[in-house]
């Protein structure tokens, strides 16, 4: 079977768009086609400023949200990935075949290092080297594909950049991968600022849909989302973004297609309505089992200790076969 990886960091509260870019699919597509695996990334999330009891909350919370999504164990392996000592294992190793251009030339790094260049200070260092964690993360366990938003495209590259240049110079040791996207929503836009995506980690609330946001709170946010100029409602990325947010968000939760969609309506009023109640029944089924599951922390805990063994057994065989390919003694 075509093997699937695919992580979510602790970085916040998961929102609609992790949703309908991303854990819808892996429920509803992935587990059923594919030898997949899902990982809360909670080493990723040390790569900033943190409280560790909130990054261990979230990650509780992250994983307990996959689980409500739809993923089921008997099915795919749910795990967090600080708990599997390959991904770190990897990670070196595949710094030692990166570049140093290759990781300051990262969206991420350069966005977020300017920032704090212009404030007087200094991001850490594992901003700059977490691509190759990321990498080491789909590599450890031959991944063919990542399904991914994208903004996460450029990482998938350099994963498959990594490999190929591993193979080539210490002998075919890892599967390249390649990252696979939703059609619709495969990037949900922030409601008020339709410009950016909506963000775990963004602090602009009121454009954020969180998926355990009470459905009166969901409502007042689509019901306030910003719009654009004129009346009509036509699906234009460009011209348009806040409706063809709406439209793509709609889309996504109707199973509709946006341009098709927009022809249906003659207000932006009504557009928001239909959005917000198409959000508040699809988010529905995952806040109740959510509701669920915290009832029962022991069964969640369970499920990622049972993941965790089963991710580290197949990774361990390709770690180990790096370690032998770039020139370390066996254990």
């Amino acid at each position: 079977m075509t093997r699937v990886f695919s992580g979510v960091k602790p970085t916040g509260h998961l929102t609609l768009g992790n949703y309908l870019g991303a854990l819808r699919r892996w429920a509803e597509v992935d587990q059923h086609q594919a030898d997949a695996l899902f990982c809360v990334v909670d080493l990723h999330a040390l790569t900033v400023d943190h409280d560790p009891a909130r990054v261990r909350r979230l990650s509780r919370q992250a994983a307990t949200l996959l689980l409500a999504s739809g993923l089921d164990p008997q099915r795919c392996t749910v795990f967090v990935q600080s708990q599997v000592d390959e991904h770190a294992r990897l990670s070196y190793l595949l710094e030692c075949v990166a570049t140093d251009g290759e990781m300051r030339r990262m969206i991420q790094y350069k966005e977020k290092a300017a920032r704090e260049q212009a404030r007087g200070g200094s991001v850490r260092l594992s901003l700059l080297t977490y691509p190759v964690l990321m990498a080491a993360d789909i590599l450890a366990y031959g991944t063919d594909e990542v399904p991914v938003g994208d903004d996460q495209t450029q990482h998938v590259e350099l994963a498959r950049d990594l490999a190929v240049r591993f193979n080539h110079r210490y002998g075919h040791t890892f599967v390249v991968p390649k990252a696979t996207s939703p059609k619709v929503a495969a990037r949900v836009m922030n409601l008020q600022d339709p410009a950016s995506k909506m963000g775990k980690s963004d602090d602009s609330g009121p454009g954020i849909v969180y998926l355990l946001d009470e459905p009166e709170v969901t409502r007042k946010k689509i019901m306030r989302a910003v719009t654009d100029s004129g009346q009509d409602v036509v699906h234009d990325r460009e011209g348009r973004p806040g409706i063809a947010n709406l439209l793509e968000i709609l889309a996504a939760c109707t199973g509709g297609d946006p341009e098709a969609l927009a022809g249906g309506y003659a207000s932006y009023g009504a557009l928001k309505k239909d959005t917000a109640e198409a959000v508040i029944e699809a988010l529905r089924p995952v806040r109740e089992r959510h509701r669920e599951l915290c009832a029962d922390p022991g069964f969640v805990a369970g499920v990622l200790r049972a993941g965790a063994e089963k991710a580290r057994e197949r990774a361990r065989p390709t770690v180990d076969a790096a370690y032998r390919a770039i020139g370390l003694l066996p254990a």
